[in-house]
Parts: C-alpha cells; sequence; structure tokens
C-alpha cells in the first residue's frame, strides 16, 4: 500500500532549496532508474547525475536558450538527472519509463522532482554534443528528459484528477 500511496501523492515540484541531494539518496534515485522496464530488456538509456554548479547552469542556460528564454528551467533545483537513450526502436518509450522511476523514486524518498523537456534538443546541439564528448558517451544518443531534483521549498499543491479519462470495455 506504501507504493500506491507514493504513486498517488508524488507532485512536480517547481520550487527548491539550495541543499544538495546526498549520495545516498541520488544512488537510490539512480539505481530506481536502472530498473524501469525496456523494450526487450536492451537497457540502452544513459542516466548522467549533474551535481557540479557550472554544468547544471550550463545544461540550463542550453535548455532556456533551446525556448529563447534567460530563466531556468531547473527551478533552482541543485540536481539535474540527463536521461539519453541510443537510437532504437523504444527509445522514447524506454527513457520515458526511466524517468517515471526516477520521479517515483525521488518521492519515495522524501525529494522533490519535475520532468523538463528539451533534452532532446539540448543534445542535438553542437554544445549538448560537446557534453555527451566530455562525459565519455556516443554522440549519437538521444535526450529524453532532464529530472530535476532537490528538496522541496514548498510542497506543491495536489490539483483534481480530470474525469472522463478512464473507459472500461
Amino acid at each position: 500500500m506504501e507504493a500506491m500511496e507514493n504513486l498517488l501523492t508524488r507532485r512536480s515540484c517547481r520550487n527548491y532549496t539550495e541543499k544538495q541531494v546526498p549520495d545516498e539518496l541520488l544512488d537510490k534515485v539512480l539505481e530506481a532508474g536502472t530498473f524501469a522496464a525496456s523494450g526487450m530488456n536492451r537497457q540502452s538509456t544513459y542516466l548522467v547525475a549533474v551535481r557540479d554548479k557550472e554544468t547544471r547552469d550550463l545544461l540550463s542556460k542550453i535548455n532556456a536558450g533551446v525556448m529563447n528564454s534567460t530563466n531556468d528551467p531547473f527551478y533552482g533545483a541543485p540536481c539535474v538527472i540527463v536521461v539519453l537513450a541510443a537510437p532504437d526502436p523504444t527509445y522514447l518509450e524506454d527513457g520515458s519509463l526511466v524517468m517515471g522511476n526516477l520521479m517515483n523514486a525521488a518521492h519515495a524518498l522524501g525529494l522533490g522532482s519535475c520532468w523538463i523537456h528539451r533534452a532532446k534538443q539540448t543534445f542535438e546541439l553542437p554544445a549538448g554534443k560537446e557534453l555527451l564528448a566530455k562525459w565519455g558517451l556516443p554522440e549519437n544518443l538521444i535526450g529524453i528528459g532532464n529530472c530535476i531534483l532537490g528538496f522541496e521549498a514548498e510542497v506543491p499543491a495536489e490539483k483534481p484528477r480530470k474525469e472522463g479519462r478512464i473507459i472500461k470495455v
């Protein structure tokens, strides 16, 4: 029942404290990501945990530039887990399942999280390709999402679920 409670109470957090995610919590979140289902068990996803402020701020700047903004799209979160995938038939689905596992694990461990888009565009740009090379990763990886992590500065409010989204046949 605890697992169901976590699934039903997780919310996207957009306001974080400056406190960094400790190694023991980050390692558990990352491990949960590696246990996400994947097509034919290919496990073709890569998870890059970024806590280095300079790299985190560069990712933020690139991501914001994709949408012609100067605001921090990572909402001040001190940690970003970049999810990338090798181009195979189920890369998008596999990477999306990883993102879901990361966010649910974060919530279960008392951390806030949120899926931030534009990872695909970020790693298509020369600056993104440079990061992949710096990290020793293949340049053909496709960005799936950025899972921002941290301690919530405020607990996100629950929003009602839309009616009519479940059909039983």
